[in-house]
């Protein structure tokens, strides 16, 4: 007679837990999900890095474009003072001709200017009863003797009176009259236009300056 079958497995433990049959990649997959995440992680962290470079590049630029600036603003405050310097010599030079000129002017013909001065003023002065004339010494006996000629073209009846003053510049002199004169001063022209000239290169200076910081 067989041998019954065993019907209950005593030896069994029921309550063990189920071990999962282990999953296998195969090699070909792995090496594939490896480098597909290399170069996900590679284009991560390459995009990180050219973000870090773009932003490190705009700060350069920025710092560089401040610094262009600044050398522009200091280059040109250093045009606008050489410019003011340049027309202010411009001008000292044209001053100095002219004042030399006048003084050769001057020097050739003396009686010039005050003849001038004259011949105008005789043709407001002809009822007026005195007129004096102060030069100085050296102009004296010719001046008198063109001025006589002057009054008299001018209709000038009153009396004539000139007068030498050696402390009087020669081409310089002093009409004066009952209530009123007229006086011809070099030197007080001289520092006139002095004093303008100082003034126009001071507004210019100012303009230049404010150019510069604008």
């Amino acid at each position: 007679m067989a041998a019954a079958k065993a019907r209950f497995l005593f030896d069994t433990d029921f309550g063990a837990p189920k071990q999962e049959a282990e999953v296998r990649v195969p090699q070909a997959d792995h090496e594939a999900a490896l480098a597909e995440a290399e170069a996900r992680g590679f284009a991560r962290g390459r995009a990180e890095a050219t973000a870090e470079q773009v932003a490190e590049a705009e700060h350069l630029a920025a710092l560089g474009l401040e610094r262009v600036a600044g050398e522009v603003g200091r280059l040109l405050s250093a045009l606008g003072a050489i410019e003011v310097r340049l027309e202010r010599e411009a001008v000292d030079v044209a001053v100095a001709v002219a004042r030399k000129l006048a003084e050769s002017l001057i020097a050739r013909e003396p009686l010039a200017e005050l003849t001038a001065l004259m011949t105008d003023c005789f043709g407001e002065l002809r009822s007026t009863p005195h007129v004096v004339v102060r030069v100085n010494d050296v102009l004296l006996a010719p001046l008198k003797e063109r001025l006589d000629r002057v009054a008299a073209d001018a209709g000038f009846a009153g009396r004539l009176v000139i007068l030498a003053e050696p402390t009087i510049a020669v081409g310089d002199g002093r009409i004066e009259w009952a209530d009123g004169g007229i006086v011809r001063d070099s030197a007080a022209l001289r520092a006139k236009v002095d004093e303008l000239i100082q003034r126009f290169i001071a507004a210019r200076a100012a303009a230049g300056h404010a150019g510069g910081q604008s």
